[in-house]
C-alpha cells in the first residue's frame, strides 16, 4: 500500500479508501444488498491487514448501522490513532422539520450521533454529503468550524456539487477566518468525466485532495456491458447514470486488461489512481476478490498510450449525481 497527503494538509491516508456504504443492516435504509455485521467484519479486518487506513461512511447508510458495524470492526481491529475515519452529514436521517440538511441544528446534532453510533470521540474527516440550497452558507461553514474547535472532528471535506458552490463556501470559510474543507469526494471514472471542466481544476489549484465515489462505475468497468447484478438490478440512481455510449470505453479496459492478463478492476482504478489530481478512489467491496483488486491497482502502471485508449472513446455526459 501506499500512502499520500490528503490535498494540501499534512494527513497521511492510504491511496485506497474502503467505502462503507456496502456494511449495513439490509432491512434498514434503501439498500438491500448491503452486509450485515457478521459478513462485513472479514472485508473490514482484510483492508485494514492489507495496508488500507482510510475509511468512509455516512450516517444515512442503511438507517445508521453502517456506522455502527464500521465502528465496531475498526475498534476490535485496528488503533484509532492509525485510522483515518469518515463521516458524512445532509441526508434525511428522519421525518419532519430538520430531519436533514446543513443547518446549525442538523449538523451539531447529526455529528454527535455519528460519533455515538461510531464509538468515537472524533471523526478525521467530516463531510457535507451534498450542497444544500435550502441553508444559508454562512451557518453551515460556521457550525462546521465550531464542531472542528470543538475536537469533534479533525478536517472537514464536501462531496458532488457544482464547482461554483464550493468555490463560494471556501471564499465564505476563509472570509470570516473559517475552516476550509481539505477535500472533495465527487463521481469520478472512466465514464464519467465531466468533473474534469471545472471541479478537478478547481480542486488541484486550491490544494483539495479529490477522493472519487463510484470509481468502477457501480462495477460496470469490471463487467460485460449489459450484465446485471443483484445491486444492479435494484439500483435505480446507478441506471440512470451510465448510458448505451459508455459500451465503448467498457470494451476497451476488457481489451487493456486481457493483454496485461489482470482483471478489468485492476485497469479501471489504475486509470484513476495516475490522474494527478486524485487523492485516493473510495471503493466499495463486497467480496475478498474486490479489495486484492484494488490494493493490486496502485501497483498497476498504465502507459500513455494504454491511458489514451481507455480515454478515447468518451463523449459529454449530462451531469450527474448532484
Amino acid at each position: 500500500m501506499q500512502y499520500v497527503k490528503l490535498g494540501s494538509t499534512g494527513l497521511d491516508v492510504s491511496r485506497i479508501c474502503l467505502g462503507c456504504m456496502t456494511y449495513g443492516l439490509p432491512d434498514r435504509g434503501t439498500h438491500e444488498w448491503t452486509l450485515d455485521e457478521e459478513a462485513s467484519r472479514p472485508l473490514i479486518r482484510q483492508a485494514i491487514e492489507a495496508g488500507v487506513t482510510f475509511f468512509d461512511t455516512a450516517n444515512v447508510y442503511s438507517d445508521g448501522t453502517s456506522e455502527e458495524i464500521v465502528g465496531k470492526a475498526l475498534h476490535d481491529f485496528a488503533r484509532r490513532d492509525e485510522i483515518v475515519l469518515a463521516t458524512k452529514v445532509h441526508g434525511r436521517m428522519r421525518p419532519g422539520p430538520n430531519g436533514g440538511g446543513l443547518s446549525r441544528k442538523a449538523i451539531l446534532s447529526e455529528i454527535d450521533h455519528s460519533l455515538g453510533r461510531l464509538g468515537v470521540d472524533y471523526v478525521d474527516l467530516y463531510q457535507i454529503h451534498r450542497f444544500d440550497p435550502h441553508t444559508p452558507v454562512e451557518e453551515t461553514m460556521e457550525a462546521l468550524h465550531d464542531v472542528v474547535k470543538a475536537g469533534k472532528a479533525r478536517y472537514i471535506g464536501a462531496s458532488s456539487m457544482y464547482a461554483w458552490q464550493f468555490a463560494k463556501m471556501q471564499h465564505t470559510a476563509e472570509r470570516h477566518g473559517w475552516t476550509r474543507f481539505v477535500s472533495m469526494q465527487n463521481h469520478y471514472n472512466l465514464l464519467y468525466r465531466e468533473e474534469e471542466r471545472e471541479m478537478l481544476p478547481l480542486c488541484a489549484d486550491q490544494g483539495v485532495g479529490v477522493l472519487p465515489w463510484s470509481p468502477l462505475a457501480r462495477g460496470r468497468l469490471t463487467r460485460d456491458w449489459g450484465s446485471v447484478t443483484g445491486r444492479s438490478a435494484s439500483d435505480e440512481f446507478g441506471g440512470r447514470l451510465y448510458p448505451e455510449g459508455d459500451r465503448a470505453i467498457v470494451e476497451a479496459v476488457t481489451r487493456i486488461a486481457d493483454e496485461r492478463g489482470v482483471p478489468r478492476a485492476q485497469v479501471a482504478l489504475a486509470w484513476l489512481l495516475r490522474q494527478d489530481t486524485v487523492t485516493a478512489p473510495i471503493i466499495g467491496a463486497s467480496k475478498p476478490g474486490h479489495l486484492r483488486d484494488a490494493v493490486a491497482a496502485v501497483e498497476l502502471p498504465l502507459s500513455d498510450k494504454e491511458s489514451e485508449e481507455l480515454e478515447q472513446a468518451y463523449v459529454p455526459h449530462p451531469i450527474a449525481g448532484h
